[in-house]
């Protein structure tokens, strides 16, 4: 039983926070003109969560049981560095379309 209400709580943290969290996203890079780049945010969001959830949130769940350890440091920065290139790259690339287009 821990472990199906462990799953309900990933899925509406990914769900319900990376939907909100997308969509704010989504929205600032559509004022700022880089709205066909929204999905690079989105994937950022994502990484974010699962940072998140490995180092932090998993220890105040239910489930107990083996495995549960945070993602080695380098890792965890790794995937923290993606995210924010990933966050900064819509408004670039859409500038380098305005140059070259």
């Amino acid at each position: 039983m821990k472990v199906l209400l462990e799953l309900i709580r990933i899925i509406l943290i990914f769900g319900i926070a990376g939907t909100i969290i997308s969509a704010i996203v989504n929205g600032i890079f559509i004022n700022i003109g880089a709205d066909q780049y929204g999905w690079l945010g989105s994937i950022a969001v994502l990484l974010l969560l699962i940072v998140w959830y490995r180092n932090k949130l998993q220890f105040s769940g239910w489930y107990s049981g083996k495995g549960k350890e945070k993602l080695p440091k380098t890792v965890s920065q790794i995937l923290i560095m993606c995210s924010l290139f990933l966050l900064g790259a819509p408004p670039v690339l859409s500038v380098l379309q305005l140059i070259f287009h």
